[in-house]
């Protein structure tokens, strides 16, 4: 089960406990007032380490090495740490834990901790990410000073064990300045790992507001900052945040969602933006008297402002939507959406691309990637699948190459052509031909010539796909012995055929 990340702020104690337990829970109860004010997800993290292994015998007396120093200083027992996890639970954090050494994950365990975090200086410390991955916490690693080469391998290594995980940038200079931040590693995790949770974890000046916007905006998940208290006794160090400055972190981070808004669907679109946008879209005017039953297209109509509550708009104009008045218009009047009859014909045009796709899988012919279609419905969208054919324009000059394509059970009706005389090549399944009084089913391979001024029609009673080779094609040159066919101005729909169609769902 994957484990969500996102809005997950995570506020790093690290060493500023300063092994006083009393400190400790101070700064877990004020980061608690802060963060109870605001709508995310918050975690506290602790560092774990079995120092009396994790530093070598010979050197834990050391006051000067840095961190042996700062370690032993600030050392709290199995117990204290214990004390604080459970006030952090109290409290509702969730609650994570680093372990820098195998002891100390068994310490988290025990503690029952919800998240193991990985320290930058452990991300490819192999032996310590055996042991962790043996658990069933998802985890958290940070990246800083790690290759593309060695992230790439831990996170394969941790996709293999089908662990959930976030992966964090980071650099680990303390503190950072700005000009090292290097937020855009997040889109490049986010591009080379789409799978991965990403996240940011931040060591900048405390008094940075803006990289948390930022990485919000590129998509981060999870943030992470180190927090303590300044007090008499102890101090603060350069790139950990005070109780005032997380609020000032998080109003930044809650500002920058705001602004951000909805992620991974469309927003919602306000009826102020509707209205204000509704008066600059043009109207749909009459461009001449108009009878009832007229079709509305872009022949007989213009387009202009202002427009009208309730008037169609050049916006409705699809040439997959029917339009029909129901009264007659006078020139220049607006057309009204009350005044019409509308039928939508997109979901019948998607479901005749269904059906010719699975034509051009059954016949294995092979197409260009941008194909001009051109779907013939003599009667009406509605029985196209009863009459018409679906044709394809390869070339057009002194001669001409089509693709004409029938579903099974369509007809193309009977019509002449006078300036043009046409082969027919059979590629795929058989196709009936009447050529004047005379009918014959043609078989793949054949050729079928028709001359100029014969009368002709063709059908396929399981679908078929022809070539037709021709001299140039006009498009005033199909005469149809059904007059009302000929009095149909639209009865032909031109779309554009998209290889790709092929293996995509079509919207």
């Amino acid at each position: 089960m994957t484990t969500s990340f996102d809005r997950l702020f995570i506020l790093e104690m690290a060493n500023n406990h300063m092994g006083d337990l009393r400190h400790g829970l101070k700064i877990i109860r004020e980061f608690h007032e802060v963060t109870r004010q605001f709508p995310f997800k918050f975690a506290f993290k602790f560092q774990y380490r079995h120092l009396d292994t994790f530093i070598h015998p010979d050197f834990k007396e050391r006051a000067d090495i840095k961190y042996v120093k700062r370690f032993m200083e600030t050392r709290l027992s199995g117990e204290d740490f214990k004390t604080m996890k459970d006030e952090t639970a109290k409290l509702g954090f969730v609650s994570i834990c680093t372990p820098f050494d195998e002891k100390s994950v068994d310490l988290v365990e025990a503690h029952g901790f919800d998240i193991i975090k990985v320290a930058s200086c452990s991300f490819t410390d192999w032996p310590l990410l055996e042991r962790i991955v043996k658990t069933d916490k998802p985890l958290i690693l940070s990246t800083a000073g790690a290759s593309l080469e060695e992230i790439d391998q831990v996170v394969a290594f941790l996709e293999h064990r089908s662990k959930s995980f976030c992966l964090m940038h980071c650099v680990g200079e303390y503190p950072t300045l700005d000009k090292q931040l290097q937020l855009n590693q997040i889109d490049l995790f986010k591009q080379r790992y789409p799978q991965v949770q990403i996240g940011f974890s931040a060591h900048e000046d405390p008094a940075n507001a803006d990289a948390v916007k930022i990485a919000i905006s590129k998509g981060a998940c999870a943030f992470e900052r180190h927090i303590g208290i300044a007090t008499d006794k102890y101090p603060l160090n350069a790139y950990s945040s005070s109780p005032g400055e997380i609020f000032q972190w998080l109003e930044a981070a809650r500002k920058a969602y705001d602004i951000c808004g909805t992620s991974n669907s469309r927003h919602d679109i306000s009826a102020k933006e509707k209205e204000d946008l509704r008066g600059l879209k043009r109207g749909v005017f009459a461009a001449g008297k108009l009878k009832a039953g007229d079709c509305v297209d872009k022949k007989n109509v213009f387009l202009a402002i202002p427009n009208q509550q309730g008037q169609l708009l050049a916006n409705d104009l699809s040439k997959y939507t029917e339009y029909r008045l129901k009264a007659a218009k006078d020139a220049n009047a607006p057309i009204l959406s009350c005044d019409l009859e509308i039928k939508n014909l997109r979901a019948d045009i998607i479901k005749i691309v269904q059906e010719l796709k699975k034509l051009i899988k059954e016949s294995g012919i092979k197409l260009q990637n941008k194909m001009e279609c051109e779907l013939s419905h003599h009667y009406g969208v509605d029985k196209f699948f009863q009459y018409g054919c679906t044709i394809i324009s390869c070339v057009n000059r002194e001669y001409c190459k089509k693709i004409i394509m029938l579903l099974p059970g369509q007809c193309n009706p009977c019509h002449v052509h006078k300036k043009k005389e046409e082969t027919f090549h059979v590629l795929y399944g058989e196709v009936s031909i009447s050529l004047g009084e005379s009918e014959r089913t043609y078989k793949e391979g054949e050729l079928i010539i028709v001359e100029r001024g014969v009368q002709h029609s063709f059908k396929s009673e399981n679908g078929a796909v022809l070539e037709e080779i021709s001299t140039t094609h006009y498009i005033d040159d199909s005469f149809y012995r059904d007059s009302s066919i000929m009095e149909n101005q639209n009865r032909k729909t031109h779309l554009t055929f998209w290889a790709d169609w092929m293996y995509k769902e079509i919207r």
